[in-house]
């Protein structure tokens, strides 16, 4: 049976004001550490995957077939690539689950629901907020950079004639390198600020301020190790796009499990 929030021993520490979590350095074996342990949280509890890995790839392909023809076909890949940026809000339930497996507790996949009564939900909806802002700031550039580059050559009718564009005309190739580059940017970004700071709400209530100010802290304190976590991520996104999205069905519980783990390895209890 899914353990309540309202339980004393299910509810984050309550934080004193303007304490700050300490950070601790780790080397890059941590972070593959992180991600074995990760893969062993889903194949301990596999059933995450009808909240997550199924609706995950829904939401990305309807978000795809929303967009596939007309003036709005080249939103396709900002549109698909730039749900990555609202993964921590979607792996929520993940974190959720690893961190009851942590404490030796029964779990189910309604264990991922109890996010919604954590003491620190307010604080979760305040940074899924901003998430969300930058995903829309993500659009919008991709959009401009666009109407900047390929838009002035033609509207393509077709994928075929808008992959055709891409390859033989500099202004293809100019949006390719700018977008790639600013997608790029966008990615850094939330890793930086939620690479620790959503699994640190879920398990302690410090609020957003002081959970992204611990996440920007971590990133700086381990360069190389965050680094190295962003390109697995990143690369394991792209693997579990193949086909129509399936294979995130496995992806994103693995790597939401391993953020709980590579968030323990980084932030002192």
């Amino acid at each position: 049976m899914a353990e309540a929030w309202t339980s004393p021993r299910a509810a984050p520490a309550a934080t004193p004001a303007g304490t700050e979590p300490a950070v601790r350095k780790i080397r890059l074996a941590d972070v593959g550490d992180a991600l074995r342990l990760g893969w062993q949280d889903f194949l301990a509890a596999p059933t995450q995957l009808v909240f997550l890995g199924i609706l995950y790839p829904l939401i990305g392909f309807f978000a795809g077939t929303a967009v596939a023809g007309g003036d709005t076909l080249a939103l396709f890949y900002p549109l698909v690539a730039g749900l990555s940026l609202m993964g921590p809000v979607a792996a929520l339930g993940i974190y959720e689950i690893s961190r009851r497996r942590e404490r030796g507790w029964a779990v189910s996949w309604l264990d991922a629901f109890s996010v919604l009564r954590s003491p620190a939900i307010l604080s979760i909806a305040a940074l899924a907020m901003v998430l969300l802002v930058i995903f829309g700031a993500w659009v919008l550039v991709a959009e401009t950079i666009y109407d900047r580059t390929l838009g002035t050559v033609a509207q393509p009718a077709s994928v075929g004639e808008f992959l055709r564009l891409l390859r033989e005309t500099p202004e293809g190739w100019r949006l390719i390198l700018f977008g790639n580059g600013a997608g790029f940017l966008f990615a850094v970004t939330v890793l930086a600020l939620t690479v620790v700071s959503f699994p640190l709400l879920l398990d302690r209530d410090v609020g957003p301020g002081v959970a992204v100010r611990t996440s920007l802290r971590a990133v700086a304190a381990n360069p190389v190790p965050m680094a190295a976590w962003g390109l697995i991520v990143a690369a394991l996104l792209v693997l579990g796009s193949l086909p129509l999205f399936i294979g995130l069905a496995v992806v994103m519980p693995v790597l939401g499990h391993g953020t709980w783990h590579l968030y323990r390895k980084v932030v002192a209890n």
